[in-house]
């Protein structure tokens, strides 16, 4: 259980820094979108690998069944996600696009147990629900042309396998190495693209304003975000994780509040609580589950005390090893009894009568 709270605290301090840096992310519009973000996740794995390395922490290399997923993860998950969220935004209004990631827990409370073979659980599912619908009342909708509904589609898809991609790279290299390599291929398979797609402008110096922002990004919402979120997905699972999705909007909205970005409705309240109640819903253990692990603990404890009932119980055992003898010899029970009454309770003549 101590467990599962860590991991609950490291997912919803993980979302709410993404969440509280969507201002941020609009410093950068002017900057190149695929160059802009090779920089940010090249610092970020850079900064990953010296973390490790100052903790003496053993950072594992990724084997054969890891690389394919950490490409597709660095391209659809972090560059290709960050390109159609900002891409749509010129084909929709902002609270659209909101609405259509809205979609993720969803996404990610079925995908992720039936890629395992497994049944959806209902508390993710009905919690993802109420968390969805909870952030298309906080983004309000909006309009959109063709092109912003496919981008936004598309978004969320990516958003989802930013997780997805990612879970069995967890189970084989661990929270912090699946992070620090994931940047690094984004960062290169990055450069790499934004160079051959605008080699003229791909690597423009950054000014004062975008340099901020990029710094802000690689160390606050990269580095550490991408470390929290990746740790409370290995002990939650994909799909009790993804409903604390729903709180990024959350964040968003408190950040755009605060700095008078936006104004209150009350509209907002109601949001508010239904992401709220489909995060606390979507956490919950089925009976089911608890149960599993209950029996099979029960059942070690009643093999180790068949197995060590002497040793919990050495009088007893003693007086049974004196006894065996006799019994060995055939000698009438009556005789034992009549021997050993004054050491033996009814209970236990009841037994060895039987």
């Amino acid at each position: 259980m101590d467990s599962e709270r860590r991991g609950v605290t490291l997912g919803v301090l993980g979302v709410l820094i993404v969440g509280a840096s969507v201002p941020v992310t609009g410093m950068l519009d002017g900057y190149p979108v695929i160059t802009g973000q090779a920089l940010r996740y090249a610092l970020a794995g850079a900064l990953l690998l010296a973390w490790a390395r100052l903790r003496g922490q053993p950072m594992p290399l990724p084997g054969r069944r890891d690389w394919p997923a950490l490409i597709a993860l660095a391209a659809t998950g972090m560059i290709g996600f960050q390109a159609c969220l900002l891409f749509a935004q010129r084909y929709a209004e902002p609270g659209l696009v909101a609405a259509f990631l809205g979609g993720t827990p969803l996404v990610l409370a079925l995908a992720a147990p039936l890629a395992k073979g497994k049944r959806p659980s209902w508390a993710p599912v009905a919690g993802a629900v109420l968390a969805g619908l909870g952030i298309a009342v906080l983004s309000g909708g909006g309009a959109a042309r063709w092109q912003g509904l496919v981008l936004a589609a598309l978004a969320m898809v990516c958003e989802a396998l930013f997780t997805l991609l990612a879970v069995g790279v967890l189970e084989r290299l661990g929270a912090l190495a699946t992070a620090t390599w994931s940047c690094c291929a984004a960062g290169v398979g990055g450069a790499v693209v934004g160079t051959v797609a605008d080699p003229s402008a791909s690597w423009a110096w950054p000014d004062g304003r975008e340099l901020i922002a990029l710094g802000y990004l690689t160390v606050v919402v990269t580095a550490i975000a991408f470390l929290l979120w990746y740790s409370a997905v290995s002990m939650l699972g994909a799909d009790r994780a993804g409903v604390l999705v729903g709180l990024m909007p959350v964040s968003g909205l408190a950040v755009s509040l605060l700095l008078g970005m936006q104004d209150f409705r009350f509209s907002q309240l109601i949001g508010v609580a239904l992401v709220s109640s489909g995060v606390v819903l979507g956490l919950r253990r089925e009976r089911d589950e608890l149960g599993a692990l209950d029996v099979e603990v029960l059942d070690d404890v009643a093999a180790d005390d068949r197995d060590h009932d002497r040793a919990h119980r050495p009088g007893e055992g003693d007086l049974l090893d004196e006894l065996r003898p006799a019994v060995d010899r055939a000698q009438p029970q009556r005789e034992i009894h009549g021997a050993e009454r004054n050491r033996l309770a009814d209970g236990d003549l009841a037994v060895l009568d039987q």
